[in-house]
């Protein structure tokens, strides 16, 4: 009986000394852990919010847009502007393809993210428009008339790209 009562007395004084170390109470042998060594949940690092990527969206394709803008213009300063003498040339295909780009650039920031819905249609629609323009030769002066009133449409989204794509990352911050 006494041996068992040993070995059960030696088995307690591990547990306890175990667990002395688990607690951190400094017991001789065990080494106490510093405060903060373990990250509790409140302080690790979270991952971003809705509204901080919304942010990091806008912000990286702003940065593009405007400089896009300044070099190729927009709107109906846009050499893709159904008014431009310039939307049969490689000047509208120069600003299709930087706003092409631009449209990619934004739907990998998005990357299929809720909330960006606008933005998405936005860069889809853009991406649409640049590929039928380039299909149809728009850039290349066409001469018959159904090509140049089909170069039109896709032309005029183009010339509205960036503002759309603007647009469209300020509607992400609200969620949209």
């Amino acid at each position: 009986m006494q041996r068992y009562v040993a070995g059960a007395v030696a088995s307690l004084s591990l547990v306890a000394a175990f667990c002395a170390g688990c607690s951190g109470s400094g017991a001789e042998g065990h080494a106490v852990r510093p405060s903060g060594s373990f990250a509790s949940p409140s302080t690790e690092p979270s991952a971003p919010t809705r509204a901080q990527i919304a942010e990091n969206v806008k912000s990286t394709l702003e940065e593009r847009i405007s400089a896009d803008e300044e070099k190729l213009g927009s709107g109906v300063d846009s050499s893709c502007s159904p008014t431009s003498p310039e939307i049969f040339t490689s000047k509208c295909q120069a600003a299709a393809d930087a706003a092409s780009d631009a449209a990619g650039l934004a739907l990998r920031e998005i990357d299929g993210r809720a909330g960006f819905a606008t933005l998405d249609s936005s860069a889809r629609k853009l991406q649409a428009a640049v590929r039928t323009y380039t299909s149809l030769g728009c850039a290349t002066g066409p001469t018959a008339a159904d090509v140049r009133r089909a170069c039109l449409t896709p032309a005029a989204v183009i010339a509205q790209g960036f503002s759309d794509l603007r647009d469209g990352a300020n509607l992400g911050l609200a969620g949209k």
